[in-house]
């Protein structure tokens, strides 16, 4: 059995097993939301409640059964909305959640069903009525693969490995103006930083230099995930995770892992300067802690590990940013404020991961622990948590994108797609092009519509303008904000979270009437791109090609001159009030731009 063969195996083995049981902090209680209301549209019901104080987010039920995907960590969702596409007549309920193992009671239920026919939707955008500034979580931070992987010289599909993962990050840095990376095993092995020698504890951080220069170099700065172990250090060296083999093992001696914590740290802050480090980097503890898969511990063992850890690195300097708990699926956020709380260990921002939905709200759960303000840093993010799941390669992935980083936006600092690209071996390397891989780029650096999407967002101005949805609503949601030049963005998508609705839903097509009012110009260039099945779609170029495993020869050249945000309607110049129609298809993104002609 190959190396990777043998990962996914433990992989599907472990994944799902915790490791271990920490009873909940608190007896808190919720109640259950009130004015629960269902209502029927073209092939959707919309649901919608009203909050309940202290709730960080809420279940639906339909017809007794949580309202779930078969690829989501957290079926939760973050708002008092909920749309439930490709079922029909159903009996709904909502409670809501105050942490993830405290659930409030379920309200009474209420029935409803789809209905047939066509959808329609206004978007009214008023131009002059700015509703503050335009948040873009997707700039603090992007994943990427283990860093070390900027230095490999194999190759996949015949491309370079380590030269276009740079190359990735570059553009992640350029073109969506993300200002750090995290990454798993800085403290791995392979980059060779603990050893014992005569039962004395030698450091290398030669390795570390060479990647943290590469990131430096792009414009980029690191948040230091703290793992995984060296094997020198570990209490079990045989426990490990992924086809690189790194270690979940917690250390044989806790003291030398706080050494070689403070080394480090000290080592980078003589490098890069202790005022760089204040100011751009953070230290991030772990990874995932309440898996078994990548924790082989306990939680006790943990909590001892994130504090030796914070105290490791504010030792070098106070200033220095340290928090946790990095957990998958919202587990141990309130556990690990809980723990902070009795320890005094230093938390100066919350890490969590989630996959397959919007992220929850944990601002009422720091606020019952006194740490309003505290920042939220969602440090994994993406369609689906797994390996080889094709469901993010195509539009699906755009309109999920958009949905999740307009949920987040103003209410977290980070929301960090995982991650920048398909160069990527945690369970082996890509067997082709299009593999359902995490990346935002393909191998050869193809931009997939989820990174399109990000590209557009990132288009809009810095001004937020007011906007509306109205009609047969569904999935349909607008973003729009104005720049100081005068020129107007306006972003309309079409999704869903129903993942057997990826490729499609023609009943959940909207006809899509946009207004733009309060415009100061005489006159504009309207200009209108979009994301669709056969528009900047990169994955349907290739199929279009013959598709199979890899491009060959001149067909990479093919692909990149087809790797572009396509054009929807030609160009026109409008004055006044502007007013425009066009169908948008599920799942589907429209972006109008309105740039001022001189007069």
């Amino acid at each position: 059995m190959s190396t990777a063969d043998a990962a996914r195996r433990d992989w599907r083995e472990r994944i799902y097993q915790t490791s271990g049981e920490i009873a909940p902090v608190s007896e808190l209680t919720l109640d259950a939301p009130a004015g629960l209301r269902a209502t029927p549209g073209a092939g959707q019901v919309t649901l919608t409640w009203e909050p309940v104080p202290g709730a960080i987010g809420y279940l639906l039920h339909r017809d007794g059964v949580s309202v779930k995907q078969p690829d989501v960590d957290v079926p939760a969702v973050p708002g008092c909305r909920y749309v439930d596409t490709g079922h029909g007549a159903a009996s709904y309920q909502v409670a809501a959640i105050a942490a993830m193992e405290v659930t409030g009671p379920f309200c009474e239920p209420v029935q409803a069903a789809p209905r047939e026919g066509a959808g329609a939707v206004t978007v009214t955008v008023d131009a002059a009525t700015v509703t503050g500034e335009l948040a873009r979580p997707w700039r603090f931070m992007i994943g990427s693969e283990h860093l070390s992987y900027l230095l490999c010289q194999d190759t996949s599909g015949g491309r370079p490995i380590g030269a276009e993962l740079t190359e990735a990050l570059r553009t992640m840095r350029e073109e969506l103006g993300v200002r750090t990376v995290r990454a798993h095993a800085i403290l791995g092995d392979d980059l060779g930083v603990y050893k014992e020698i005569d039962g004395r504890a030698v450091y290398d951080f030669s390795g570390v230099d060479q990647v943290y220069d590469t990131i430096m170099s792009l414009g980029l700065r690191p948040i230091v995930e703290l793992g995984y172990m060296p094997r020198d250090l570990a209490a079990d060296p045989s426990r490990t995770v992924f086809g690189y083999q790194a270690i979940i093992s917690p250390p044989k001696d806790f003291e030398a892992w706080g050494d070689l914590v403070r080394a480090l740290v000290e080592h980078l802050a003589e490098r890069y300067g202790i005022q760089e480090l204040v100011d751009n980097w953070a230290f991030e503890v772990w990874n995932e802690p309440n898996l078994a898969v990548f924790w082989s511990g306990t939680p006790e063992e943990f909590f001892l590990l994130y504090d030796v850890s914070a105290a490791a690195v504010k030792n070098v300097h106070p200033g220095l940013r340290v928090g946790g708990p990095s957990s998958a699926a919202n587990g141990w956020v309130e556990e690990l404020l809980a723990h902070v709380a009795e320890s005094g260990a230093a938390l100066d921002f919350v890490s969590t991961h989630t996959y397959g939905n919007a992220p929850l709200d944990w601002r009422p759960a720091l606020a019952r622990h006194g740490r309003e303000g505290t920042p939220i840093w969602w440090t994994e993010w993406g369609p689906t948590p797994t390996h080889f799941h094709g469901i993010g390669d195509g539009p699906f992935g755009a309109t999920f994108l958009l949905h999740g980083m307009k949920s987040a936006a103003g209410r977290l600092e980070a929301l960090s797609h995982w991650v920048a690209s398909d160069h990527f071996e945690e369970l082996g390397r890509p067997p082709r092009l299009f593999h359902g891989g995490f990346g935002l780029l393909s191998v050869g650096n193809l931009r997939k519509p989820r990174f399109h999407a990000l590209a557009l967002a990132d288009r809009l101005g810095d001004q937020e303008l007011a906007a509306a949805v109205d009609g047969d609503v569904a999935g349909v949601e607008a973003w729009a904000a104005r720049h100081e030049d005068g020129r107007v963005g306006v972003l309309v998508w079409n999704g869903t979270l129903n993942q057997a609705q990826a490729d499609g839903a023609p009943e959940l097509t909207r006809a899509v009437r946009l207004r733009v009012d309060g415009l100061s110009g005489s006159g504009y260039l309207l200009t209108h791109h979009r994301i669709d099945e056969t528009h900047s779609n990169i994955k349907a170029v290739w199929e279009s090609m013959g598709g199979g495993d890899w491009p060959v020869g001149e067909q990479w050249e093919r692909l990149a001159a087809a790797d572009a945000i396509d054009e929807y309607a030609a160009a026109v110049e409008v004055s006044g009030e502007i007013a425009l129609e066009f169908d948008l298809p599920m799942p589907g993104v429209s972006f109008v731009e309105l740039i001022p002609v001189p007069a």
